[in-house]
């Protein structure tokens, strides 16, 4: 176990992808993340984040920033945001002007967490950017950048109307330990992808915590880890959800993305031996069961990681189910404490 606990709940956020089903649109799919959004909200989560994808047949969220004003225009307390922006496909004055026009209209509501990934293939990078000058090693530099058109007082010259001292919380995400280094440096939050790729989880929160610099906007490390859970009233019921995020993952490695399908019974049985030991990989971090299998799933990743935070994610095909298995996460959560 990492350090004690406190006395305050763990917070809880959500992860939303919009998926595409395959019955589905992306109209549907947008009017599933508001409903998402707005049971969140009544079920007390933090925050509701949004991730940044392009050309993927089976994710809705590429305007992340266009369907945050949606999902903001439709909720009242809940903290949105991007989890996150790939800011190696955008120049920092358009997200700063972006994410200035998001608080203005939403403000102390906003978070703006940035990845170096590109979210797509290189092609799909292509056409975003034209061409592929603006690389991830840049990304440093275009964080500080960011932040400076969003300060009160910037260096440079071009201003960010609106964005100019708005101060947009900063996180920065991560799947590898160089997030974890950069956010260190900054004295910024960390978010880990943990829910997709567990593998550096430990590393990168050992790195960011020891090489920790305060800042203005973080006095303390504050670290997020992403899980999946499948949640249902029963067992049976709660792996057959999985499996549809078990298909759409496996997919996605062989090369063959898609919208989300719906769910298989026995899937796993079906599956080979590569895709399985994927699957068992990708789901360390995760909990399929009833509300007591989460509750035992979530306390054993707090204790482990000493995390301050979880997003969750749930690629639920159905959409009342999708909102029931997170209603049975903050349930689970409920008598759970975060690390002091």
């Amino acid at each position: 176990m990492i350090g004690s606990m406190s006395d305050s709940p763990l917070p809880l956020s959500i992860l939303d992808l919009s998926p595409i089903r395959d019955d589905g649109d992306a109209g549907q799919s947008f009017r599933h993340s508001l409903s998402l959004a707005q049971h969140g909200e009544a079920l007390g989560f933090r925050r509701y984040w949004l991730a940044e994808h392009h050309g993927m047949p089976g994710i809705a969220s590429a305007a992340t920033s266009t369907l945050l004003a949606y999902i903001g225009a439709g909720t009242r307390s809940i903290r949105i945001g991007a989890g996150g922006v790939m800011l190696p496909n955008h120049s920092p004055l358009v997200i700063a002007e972006q994410f200035g026009t998001l608080e203005s209209l939403y403000p102390g509501r906003i978070d703006l967490g940035l990845g170096r990934a590109p979210g797509s293939d290189q092609r799909t990078s292509r056409a975003l950017r034209r061409d592929l000058a603006s690389d991830a090693d840049q990304f440093p530099q275009d964080v500080l950048e960011l932040m400076d058109f969003m300060s009160p007082e910037p260096r440079q010259s071009v201003l960010a109307v609106p964005g100019r001292g708005l101060q947009v919380p900063v996180w920065i995400l991560g799947s590898s330990t160089f997030g974890a280094q950069l956010a260190a440096h900054l004295g910024l939050p960390y978010a880990f992808a943990s829910h997709f790729a567990p593998q550096q989880l430990m590393p990168a929160l050992r790195i960011y915590r020891e090489t920790f610099k305060p800042s203005a906007q973080l006095a303390k490390p504050y670290a997020m880890a992403g899980f999946n859970i499948f949640a249902a009233d029963d067992e049976a019921q709660a792996h057959l959800l999985a499996s549809s995020w078990q298909q759409s993952f496996v997919n996605l490695r062989s090369g063959r993305p898609g919208r989300l399908p719906p769910p298989v019974a026995g899937y796993r049985e079906r599956i080979g031996p590569s895709e399985n030991m994927l699957l068992d990989s990708v789901l360390s971090c995760a909990a399929i069961g009833t509300r007591e299998t989460v509750r035992a799933g979530l306390q054993e990743f707090v204790d482990r990681t000493g995390v301050q935070e979880v997003i969750v994610a749930s690629g639920v095909y159905d959409h009342a189910a999708r909102l029931r298995s997170y209603e049975i996460a903050a349930e689970a959560a409920r008598d759970l404490r975060m690390p002091a």
